[in-house]
């Protein structure tokens, strides 16, 4: 759940992040396809011109309506994101890898790419306190998204990012150190270190609301304090490649994984040899999975195609294990939480008495938790025993309730041990409010997201001290009669609250949407950590609280920006106006937009922290290259705003004080990150795509949406995916049925002069276009970047091969020009200005010089992670905006 800004009516906004790209994510209620009409709200009708009074009794009175559209907007992003990389189809196993490989073979051109956001990331920053900022609200220094967290008694600490690998601290947190960029596979599922002090990394982040990828298997680090990994560390084979693993869990001498695809096990002292399948409910919606050697890992038969009606298109739904519990009295005893978020009727707990004996020795518990009686109606459900597996607690979503103000069933625990219970319950949803949770019982309850925000850790050295992890992070000392909420969602509806820090007298509240917790030491020390959406915070194990119950000594691990696991949808560079280097924006997931001012190309930066100017969810960008204060800031479904100072203002609390005005044009069809653009030619002229494609002629000088014109309707259920315009001649793609079911894609232009629907032909791929770009010398010269993978790779019609198409009549024609590229998911393309192109995939930057055919890797020292965006700036650099590893740049190839 993102932030909004102090002027939207909205407490958590939409944007939990993406999709599983291999499992997808679907619809609610049992519904395995997204209606998009239905999930697309039309909160832009909701005036949000809330001043800040306006907005904390909104909070105070809340909304039940607006609480349940900020999940199913979650959802909306989660699907539009793995839409790109697999409609139409779901992505086979090897798709990555295969990639990968074809990567490291490459050539690379000359350069070396440099981090420009390594620098404290401070979402309070006074500077930028404008109508949409969320600045002052408690977050301090942040991060991306953290999954997975480890930690030792030796003040080493472990954080995996979303999409970012995996960083090291051996002081506690801080002086974070990249320890897996030699991996084909940045994606974070659960990070654990093992008995013999190995770390285990599973890639494939398996939260159904992030900003989700696939992954490439799971890899163990047998010195984690000093070394790092590499593509040798593998367990296995590729039997886990393109799977999303949410759990490691250890028992006996065996290592259990939670997947999208059941459940699998290897042994822990070694690498070598295939992972051994366990249990899946669902065996006529597997794959057929084999090893390294071609052996038949999952029966053969259990493939695809022919299984049921609904195809593979919802294949990814019926064998998604979200965690595993290995019984500490007896490691053959194990425990498996099963189930579609949205229920199906395989949902529920599992168990087997000895899991050596096979599948067969698994079996569905009927168990009750409080009002639940029928299996099918427990949700994503985390387990955590205590140490000496005496008691089992279990926090459970419930299906039924995915639509109301919160889908929380509760925590419970059986103090017996035994996932047969009898289950108590010791916190609600309610309770929870209670005990100093920022979230409005009227219209946000506690858990609105729990079928995305998850963790559970019990304290090792005390069985009744338990941390529970959903929007905000509660804990429990007595085994639930008593809970705090030490890390509420922000400080905006406490009295201790003020826009400005000499009256603010709150203590640092930490980000919300939790993901992963860890117990360790800082300064030989006990404490505690916690991964969210912000990254990473931590406090001492038995720490203080003020009279909300709200923690007093939480401390921000990113303070020192050295954790750059930021998450860029979008990058924007213009000159800055001092008339010093330049500054660098972009929009985030979950963490508004940056503002990094008068960076120079000598990689030395003018500000020490870049600051927060707006809140929420951050989206495409533009940026004025001659003053790059002038901006194009999109929160989400094109509610874009203009600001000509950077949002720079020391606090305001009505519009007329403003600096930044909304040019939402109250598109209906826009995509949740809708693309907007400059004309490269004319930077006065903007484009923004959503079902229609809407101009603005001077839109600098814009202050609300009577500036934009309606240019073309793309078509009723068509979305725009990129645009681009270079001196009055635009390109804009589309897609529209958007998912599996009857996908289809398309391209308009006014090329010629005049906009129309360009036919497109067989050959040209029936997969997302994601990047357009403009020959700046000819307008009927251009190209397309092409999401997705080929047929190869994904099931159904996902028909043709490459990845970047060449026109040079308009659009008439197209011409396949990938040639030597790998088969990977293409987002942004530019031509440069000697005639190269650039072009950004989800492993890599790629070069193909002026007069070549063949393309190289662009430059060396960017971590394999995906780039979202690249922009050519006025210092003559390339910025490429990654989604896990935050900007980078390098001198633009001539």
């Amino acid at each position: 759940m993102a932030r909004t800004s102090l002027r939207a009516r909205r407490l958590i906004a939409a944007g939990a992040g993406v999709a599983l790209v291999a499992a997808g994510t679907a619809g609610f209620a049992g519904r395995h396809e997204l209606n998009e009409a239905w999930l697309k709200y039309q909160w832009r009708d909701r005036h949000y011109n809330a001043s800040v009074m306006e907005k904390q009794l909104m909070i105070a009175g809340g909304n039940p309506a607006e609480a349940q559209n900020e999940s199913k907007e979650a959802a909306t992003l989660a699907e539009e994101f793995a839409q790109a990389r697999t409609a139409p189809g779901i992505v086979a196993p090897g798709a990555y890898g295969n990639a990968f490989t074809q990567l490291s073979s490459m050539p690379r051109s000359a350069g070396t790419w440099r981090e420009v956001t390594k620098v404290p990331y401070n979402a309070d920053d006074p500077r930028y306190r404008d109508w949409y900022s969320n600045s002052s609200g408690g977050a301090g220094r942040v991060t991306g998204r953290v999954t997975g967290l480890a930690a030792d008694n030796a003040n080493h600490v472990y954080a995996a990012g979303a999409d970012g690998g995996v960083w090291r601290s051996s002081q506690g947190g801080g002086q974070w150190t990249p320890i897996a960029d030699q991996l084909p596979s940045l994606s974070a599922g659960d990070l654990q270190l093992a008995g013999d002090g190995s770390l285990w990394f599973s890639t494939g982040e398996a939260n159904t609301g992030g900003t989700s990828y696939v992954g490439a298997g799971v890899y163990r680090l047998a010195n984690p304090a000093t070394g790092s990994f590499a593509p040798t560390d593998r367990v296995g084979g590729k039997e886990l490649e393109s799977t999303t693993i949410g759990r490691v869990r250890y028992g006996g001498s065996n290592v259990f994984v939670a997947t999208n695809r059941g459940i699998w096990y290897h042994a822990q002292g070694t690498k070598a040899g295939a992972w051994t399948f366990a249990f899946a409910p669902n065996m006529s919606w597997m794959p057929e999975i084999k090893d390294d050697a071609g052996r038949v890992l999952v029966p053969a038969g259990a493939n695809w195609t022919g299984n049921t009606s609904s195809g593979p298109t919802n294949a990814a739904y019926k064998n998604i294990v979200n965690d595993i519990a290995v019984d500490p009295k007896n490691p053959k005893h194990v425990v498996a939480a099963i189930g579609w978020r949205s229920g199906d009727t395989y949902n529920g707990f599992y168990e087997t008495n000895d899991y050596t004996q096979g599948p067969s020795s698994w079996h569905k518990l009927n168990v009750v938790l409080g009002s639940i009686t029928n299996t099918t109606d427990v949700g994503y459900t985390t387990f955590a025993f205590s140490k000496t597996g005496d008691r089992l607690y279990a926090m459970v979503q419930q299906p039924s309730k995915i639509n109301a103000s919160s889908s929380l069933a509760g925590i419970f625990v059986s103090k017996t041990g035994s996932p047969l219970g009898p289950w108590n319950q010791i916190a609600s949803q309610q309770q929870l409010h209670n005990s100093g949770s920022a979230l409005d019982k009227k219209g946000y309850g506690v858990g609105v997201q729990a079928w995305y925000n998850q963790f559970l850790q019990v304290d090792p050295a005390n069985r009744d001290h338990v941390w529970a992890g959903l929007e905000e992070v509660f804990e429990t000392k007595d085994a639930g009669s008593h809970w705090a909420a030490v890390s509420p969602y922000w400080n905006f509806n406490f009295p201790c609250w003020s826009i400005s820090d000499a009256s603010n007298s709150c203590p640092l509240a930490g980000h919300p949407d939790q993901h992963s917790v860890a117990v360790g030491t800082a300064g030989g020390a006990p404490v505690v950590f916690f991964g969210n959406d912000g990254g990473v915070y931590r406090r001492p194990v038995n720490g203080k609280e003020n009279a909300n119950h709200n923690a007093t000594d939480l401390q921000s691990m990113s303070a020192d920006g050295t954790l750059d696991a930021l998450q860029y949808y979008s990058s924007s560079v213009g000159k800055d106006p001092s008339g010093t280097g330049v500054v660098v924006s972009g929009g985030l997931q979950d963490n508004g937009a940056s503002n990094l001012r008068k960076v120079n190309p000598d990689a030395t930066n003018g500000d020490t922290e870049m600051g927060s100017h707006f809140g929420g969810d951050g989206g495409d960008s533009a940026a004025d290259p001659r003053n790059g204060c002038n901006q194009l800031q999109e929160y989400v479904y094109l509610a874009v705003k203009v600001t000509n100072n950077c949002a720079t203002n020391p606090g305001a609390t009505s519009e007329a004080t403003a600096t930044s005005w909304s040019l939402d044009p109250g598109d209906p069809g826009a995509r949740f990150i809708a693309p907007l653009g400059l004309d490269g030619a004319n930077p006065d002229a903007a484009i923004f795509g959503g079902q229609y494609v809407w101009t603005a002629d001077n839109v600098w000088q814009a202050r609300d949406s009577s500036a934009l014109k309606k240019a073309f309707d793309l078509g009723a259920g068509h979305s725009a995916t990129a645009v681009t315009m270079q001196g009055g001649t635009a390109y804009v793609s589309w897609c529209g049925p958007c998912n599996n079911a009857g996908f289809k894609r398309g391209i308009a232009t006014n090329a010629g002069g005049t906009w129309h629907q360009l036919t497109l032909a067989d050959s040209f791929p029936n997969r997302f276009v994601q990047g357009l770009t403009v020959d700046p010398a000819n307008g009927n010269h251009a190209y397309a970047a092409i999401n997705g993978f080929s047929r190869r790779f994904t099931e159904g019609p996902g028909a043709g091969v490459g990845h970047v198409y060449e026109t040079r009549d308009g659009g008439a024609t197209w011409t396949d020009v990938s040639a030597n590229l790998p088969d990977v998911p293409a987002s942004s393309i530019k031509q440069l200005a000697g005639g190269g192109l650039a072009l950004g995939t989800d492993l890599a930057t790629f070069y193909r010089a002026p007069g070549a055919t063949q393309w190289q890797v662009l430059g060396t020292g960017l971590p394999t992670t995906v780039v979202m965006d690249l922009e050519v700036a006025p210092d003559g650099n390339l910025y490429a905006a990654t989604h896990g590893r935050g900007m980078w740049s390098i001198a633009a190839p001539q």
